[in-house]
């Protein structure tokens, strides 16, 4: 019987800093089976190699992070900066060893980033980023040959058609919900993003006032991935808890 995985959003957790990590997991994602949980991904501190979303403070403490370690549970860096240089790379060398542990994970965008964490610290398990926009078989089978796993975009669920096509399905992670990112057509926000965390005055952008679009919470059914051999889930924080 196939198991799923499911690595889980920490965003908010930054909140309530006061609350363990493994009671922030039971109570925002109750509909997820504890023994089930990969991973937890979030900011853990300053870091230029950070995408997707602006760094203004940790989201998991150190404190969070051992809890996590204690219930066998990994962490992964969203470490999905478009642009990473050598010499930065070099500068972040402390941060990228001190989390280097069997059972963590780097999510990475820029593929430079990803072979040298590959060459320098072989304990990460390093997963191509839903800002890669893999949403094609070419797409994939370029990713799959330099990283271990891969994050489709939200969309991609909506094509059947390729996702039946994929051989490689346990090294394939679907989001099991999705928000602004599903129905937005440009990803502004992305490389705006990775000139932002390198702290040098950069602006964030938005395309929902020049395009308008709905940005709730969009579900996903889980039971239709699983039957087609998908075993590996993201799933991000909701208002309400939601059974998939």
């Amino acid at each position: 019987m196939m198991v799923c995985r499911y690595t889980l959003s920490a965003r908010g957790k930054q909140f309530e800093k006061a609350m363990p990590i493994v009671d922030y997991l039971r109570r925002y994602y109750s509909a997820v089976p504890f023994e089930q949980i990969d991973s937890v991904f979030g900011f853990v501190e300053r870091s230029t190699l950070y995408g997707g979303r602006p760094f203004q403070t940790n989201e998991l403490t150190e404190e969070d992070v051992a809890a996590l370690y204690r219930h066998r549970i990994g962490l992964r860096l969203p470490l999905t900066n478009h642009h990473v240089s050598a010499d930065e790379y070099e500068n972040s060398r402390p941060f990228l060893e001190k989390y280097c542990l069997p059972g963590n994970t780097a999510i990475v965008t820029n593929d430079n980033l990803a072979k040298w964490i590959r060459r320098d610290y072989p304990k990460y398990e390093i997963e191509a980023s839903v800002i890669k926009n893999i949403d094609n078989e070419a797409k994939l089978k370029k990713a799959l040959s330099l990283y271990d796993t891969a994050v489709l975009p939200a969309k991609s669920n909506d094509d059947i058609a390729f996702l039946k096509s994929i051989q490689n399905k346990d090294r394939i992670r679907l989001f099991l919900n999705a928000g602004c990112a599903y129905n937005c057509p440009s990803k502004l926000c992305y490389p705006s993003v990775s000139k932002m965390n390198k702290y040098t005055g950069a602006e964030y952008r938005c395309s929902q006032p020049l395009i308008p679009r709905e940005v709730s919470m969009h579900l996903f059914d889980a039971q239709q991935f699983m039957e087609m051999g998908f075993s590996r889930f993201k799933v991000l924080r909701q208002a309400t808890v939601t059974a998939f």
